[in-house]
């Protein structure tokens, strides 16, 4: 039987992790890629202990299996950590993903006590929803299903609707100014989502600092000086090396309270897809709650989003 070794994810493996991540992704049907530079990143993530909180399992010198934690910024009610975790189609059937979860969540609970001592403690976890492996695993192991989420894509080539902004509103491009004003409305404008915490200032500066963020293709909205709306872009570079098309990620479209049903993030959707296409993007791609109470799902298909695939998110409460 084959001896594995296991040690904490650092960043002198983020070559492998990556290697590893796109191995998984490609079998299991996701159009997710990671360089070495995401995931180098990810590890420098203020958000994340690696040391406790992260997990590669090794045949030899290669990583076959791994898992990572993320604690989260708020226990209200509870805190529902994060579990990202995946095994190389190789090495399957062997228990390794069951051992993965049984590993996240007895180290889930000092972590837990470290921010929370007290509060109560659930783990979350995923997988596409046609991965039945993933999905028995997740449900053998007493993980419900919570919630689901889609991956939207749309054609740049296709036409875009014209940005209609409503009056006394005006729409910028990103400056580095603006970022304490981009952070006010994706707190307030995710306050009511699903399992959302607020991002503080030092996660903030790190999620833009990734070489990812696209500015020049990220805008804010302004009634007067008060920011109602923003848009975040990024660009995964891995993702157009494999597939040979320039992506366009929208990471975050927020409004405000205020600024709802005015057809501000209508605006900023077509703002922003305008001049990715003038720019050479071939498609933009968004994540989105299934079940979003604003509506979101009907919004991008109403831009031109449409469904590539689904994923289900796992939910286990721990003593």
């Amino acid at each position: 039987m084959t001896r594995f070794g296991r040690r904490p994810l650092a960043p002198g493996h983020a070559g492998e992790w990556a290697a590893l991540r796109n191995v998984i992704q490609e079998a299991d049907g996701s159009d997710e890629h990671s360089s070495e530079q995401d995931l180098r990143e990810a590890l420098g993530s203020p958000s994340q202990d690696f040391a406790s909180g992260s997990i590669g399992i090794y045949d030899g010198r290669t990583m076959v299996g791994y898992g990572v934690l993320t604690c989260r910024s708020e226990a209200d009610p509870a805190h529902d950590m994060r579990y990202e975790g995946g095994v190389h189609p190789f090495y399957r059937g062997r228990g390794l993903g069951g051992e993965l979860l049984d590993w996240a969540e007895r180290a889930a609970v000092p972590l837990h006590d470290d921010r929370f001592p007290g509060r109560p403690l659930s783990l979350s976890s995923g997988c596409l929803s046609g991965n039945t492996g993933a999905v028995a695993l997740h449900e053998q192991r007493g993980y419900q299903p919570t919630r689901w989420f889609h991956d939207m894509v749309r054609d740049l080539s296709a036409p875009i609707p014209l940005a209609v902004v409503p009056p006394g509103v005006g729409i910028a491009g990103y400056a580095p100014g603006m970022a304490e004003h981009a952070r006010l409305v994706r707190n307030e404008s995710f306050r009511d989502h699903w399992g959302s915490t607020e991002t503080n200032a030092e996660n903030w500066a790190h999620f833009l600092a990734s070489g990812a963020f696209r500015p020049r293709f990220s805008f804010l909205a302004y009634q007067g000086s008060e920011p109602l709306g923003m848009l975040i872009s990024r660009e995964h570079e891995a993702t157009t090396a494999v597939t040979g098309r320039r992506e366009l990620y929208i990471a975050l479209v927020g409004t405000r309270a205020a600024g709802r049903k005015r057809g501000i993030a209508t605006a900023l959707l077509s703002t922003a897809m305008s001049a990715a296409r003038a720019d050479g993007y071939d498609q933009a791609a968004l994540g989105v709650d299934a079940d979003s109470l604003t509506g979101a799902v009907r919004l991008y298909e109403r831009v031109g989003f449409t469904v590539a695939r689904t994923w289900t998110a796992y939910r286990k409460r721990l003593a």
